[in-house]
């Protein structure tokens, strides 16, 4: 009866062991799971780390002026495309090459022996001044895009900028973006609307700079030119009599071959993400 007894309390304390170590694993494996779940929402909030988009262009990029819808610039429509962790700060100007965009007020009307227009100073347009302001410009994990190339093939000055010095000067400003430990995108510009019988046609120049710059300085490029172009042609915006005031055309141009509708910059936007979120780009985390 006593060996009975005693095999019965070892069975018992096995069983019990048992169960501690059972319940032991349980416990460390929903602390495992806990761990694992705190990691991941850890990565999920550093993803959302909230962001500035900065863009710096012309017209064709620029928010419309009070009380003109038109010309209303992609970007003004590009803040719409993001959830609520991107805020998108439009510094395109009307009527700005990269060089008056830069330097406002500092680019002569002449020339100088290399074929550029002269600088009376050095010193930054207010603008950019903001942008590289340490405390409220651009800081690490925000992004720049830039486009220009469409005021800058004017043969007259202030406007002008050759191609060397057109690249020279995006450069800079990738440089100074990547110094910040912001990220870059350039973008060729975008095309008007000008017809070869039924096809849209390419009309900017540039672009082969804005590559040679994306590829020196392992910048992303979004071809916006060759976007826009296949949009039109699908869009089926040609042939054109010249008419951009009704119509198709005109629901998404100015009465003019160059300037957007909201409609029209609304469908540009919409290019430039696409074409982020095609390339895999780290912001395309945002889009909606």
């Amino acid at each position: 009866m006593k060996r009975f007894r005693t095999l019965i309390t070892t069975a018992l304390v096995i069983a019990l062991s048992s169960l501690g170590v059972s319940a032991a694993s349980a416990d460390d494996t929903a602390a495992n799971c806990t761990g694992a779940s705190r990691a991941g929402t850890q990565v999920a909030r550093t993803a959302a780390a909230p962001v500035t988009v900065w863009l710096a262009g012309d017209s064709t990029m620029a928010n419309p002026s009070a009380g003109r819808p038109c010309p209303a610039g992609w970007g003004s429509q590009f803040d719409a495309l993001f959830n609520s962790d991107v805020t998108v700060k439009n510094q395109a100007v009307g009527g700005r090459s990269i060089q008056t965009w830069l330097y406002e007020g500092n680019v002569s009307g002449t020339k100088g022996s290399d074929g550029e227009c002269r600088l009376t100073s050095s010193t930054y347009s207010s603008r950019w001044q903001a942008m590289l302001n340490a405390s409220t410009g651009m800081k690490a994990g925000d992004y720049l895009f830039i486009q220009f190339g469409i005021n800058d093939s004017s043969s007259t000055c202030p406007r002008h900028v050759g191609p060397a010095r057109y690249q020279q000067l995006m450069t800079q400003m990738v440089q100074a973006a990547l110094a910040r430990g912001a990220h870059p995108v350039l973008l060729t510009p975008v095309a008007a609307i000008t017809c070869s019988g039924g096809t849209a046609t390419k009309n900017r120049g540039f672009v082969n700079e804005t590559f040679a710059v994306g590829s020196a300085t392992r910048t992303p490029v979004v071809d916006l030119q060759s976007l826009s172009v296949a949009l039109y042609n699908n869009l089926r915006f040609c042939p054109n009599n010249g008419d951009y005031g009704s119509g198709p055309v005109g629901a998404f141009f100015c009465n003019d071959h160059t300037h957007f509708e909201a409609y029209g910059a609304q469908r540009i936007a919409g290019l430039v993400a696409g074409d982020i979120r095609r390339q895999n780009h780290p912001l395309a985390t945002y889009l909606r």
